[in-house]
């Protein structure tokens, strides 16, 4: 057996051990597969010369009636728009309720309940989670409409670059989230200050929100545990969702209007925005792992939930965010990890092939391409960027590659082999590295030899049982990289 194909799976697999990931690709940073091929995820450049006032924890584009392709940003204390040029304009609502950057948990006056401890005791490091800032932005036509959840109005947008978004009259306060149904009203989620009522306007109206004969404005309460945090449109309903449970509203016309069922218990979302919907399904960061909706949630099945979980900071969970990347068939979400209180990660689920990628990268908002070619996201460094445009990284410190978990080259005798050389399936050699990471026994020392510039064949040289194969970008460039296969002969036995 002179030759033995390198050959792993596309994606990633994180979970429990490393050695239970043999025989896959075990981690990776701005890399992606595509029909077996590994290439790099495309770089970004900046949009504009201008920051944000506070974290971004939601953007929205669209194009409006005179062709303008518009972005909106809400931050934790401004509203912003963005002409095409990256030009920034700040609408920020007058009288608007400046809200938090960060997660904090609440132990001072009022965050217990009323007789807790004696007076000016310091009240144990247990109270309410308070959470970081976040909007739900969307569109009534080509007004933009948006909700803080710390300041709770409704706002309205109609499109002067020199005017402020103005107060909804006659719109509830205190509300959660905003979402706007395919039947045109205005939703409410959390409405009116009560975390489990949901409310909506008259159709076409989103100032007529008394219910009446001649309206179809109208409210509903659910019944179930947890706080209703968001809604998003999908397949022709609201899905609803809670920090314990998922509800989907369907239009029913009247008397009822909308009709509001349980279809998911245990479910709940992380946060206001960690819910994404494509035509056909939705899916969302849970609180301990992913979950699908299309009719009937259910679990969404994932090689590096263990990973992501495992290393989260759950009380900064408010800040994860997730969007559809459509032309690569990805669902991302960035969620902080446990050493850090800002976004400073990301995961992908492919679900046109079915398997994962993870990285670092510090975004805390993002929207899909369509308005404009590529997606447009928001840094933790408060600078807006386009994305998947050229193969520049500014800012990037990890580097972009995919290695391994070890590969048992004698299958399936697992015999010492010495591995003579290797000859690379790669676009334009040259463009990438390998590093062989050997060790004759999962316990032995791990021996690294590389990185070597690929040739055909590369010549390489050790002797092992297992190998870890770690393929890093050499060229800030459009490279692919296939099944490799290594030169091998029998080793002996000892080692």
């Amino acid at each position: 057996m002179p030759y033995v194909p390198i050959n792993l799976p596309s994606g990633v697999y994180k979970n429990g051990t490393e050695m239970q990931a043999k025989g896959r690709w075990h981690d990776c940073n701005l890399v992606r597969w595509n029909e077996g091929a590994m290439q790099p995820i495309r770089g970004w450049t900046q949009r504009g010369t201008a920051t944000t006032i506070g974290k971004a924890r939601r953007m929205r584009t669209w194009t409006d009636n005179s062709n303008n392709r518009r972005t909106a940003v809400g931050t934790s204390s401004r509203l912003y728009i963005y002409a095409e040029d990256g030009t920034q304009h700040d609408i920020t609502p007058l009288n608007f309720t400046t809200g938090f950057d960060d997660a904090t948990v609440g132990t001072g006056f009022g965050n217990f309940t009323y007789g807790t401890a004696n007076y000016g005791t310091q009240r144990p490091d247990g109270g309410t989670l308070i959470p970081a800032t976040t909007w739900s932005l969307d569109n009534w036509g080509e007004y933009l409409v948006g909700c803080s959840n710390r300041d709770g109005k409704v706002y309205q947008w109609t499109g002067l670059t020199n005017t402020k978004a103005a107060l909804i009259t006659q719109a509830p306060t205190s509300n959660q989230a905003i979402v706007v149904t395919e039947e045109r009203a205005l939703m409410l989620i959390g409405a009116g200050g009560d975390r489990k009522r949901i409310q909506w306007s008259d159709l076409e109206d989103n100032t007529d929100w008394t219910p009446s004969a001649t309206n179809q404005s109208g409210s509903f309460n659910i019944t179930g545990a947890g706080e209703l945090l968001n809604g998003i449109r999908v397949r022709g309903q609201i899905l609803i969702l809670s920090t314990v449970d998922a509800y989907a509203a369907s239009y029913v016309g009247l008397p009822f209007v909308y009709s509001v069922d349980r279809v998911g218990s245990n479910c709940g979302v992380a946060s206001t925005n960690s819910s994404v919907a494509t035509d056909s399904f939705c899916c969302w960061f849970g609180r301990g792992g992913f979950f699908i909706y299309d009719g009937v949630v259910k679990p969404l099945l994932s090689d590096v939930s263990d990973y992501v979980f495992s290393d989260f900071n759950s009380s900064q969970r408010s800040k994860v965010y997730g969007f559809n990347n459509s032309a690569n068939s990805e669902i991302w979400w960035f969620y902080p990890s446990s050493s850090s209180n800002e976004v400073d990660r990301y995961v992908a689920w492919n679900y046109k092939e079915n398997h994962w990628i993870v990285g670092e990268l510090a975004r805390t908002c993002a929207s899909d391409k369509g308005t404009f070619e590529n997606p447009i996201m928001v840094g933790a460094d408060n600078k807006l960027y386009e994305h998947e445009t050229g193969y520049t990284y500014t800012g990037e410190s990890t580097g972009v590659f995919a290695e391994s978990a070890p590969y048992q080259i004698d299958q399936p005798q697992g015999r010492l082999m010495n591995v003579l050389s290797v000859i690379p399936d790669e676009k334009t050699l040259g463009d990438v590295t390998a590093t062989f990471k050997v060790r004759n026994y999962p316990t032995s020392p791990e021996i690294s030899y590389g990185a070597f510039t690929l040739t055909n064949p590369t010549d390489v040289r050790f002797k092992a049982r297992e190998v870890k194969f770690r393929i890093d970008t050499a060229r800030n460039t459009d490279w692919r990289v296939g099944i490799m296969q290594m030169f091998v002969k029998a080793g002996g036995e000892r080692g």
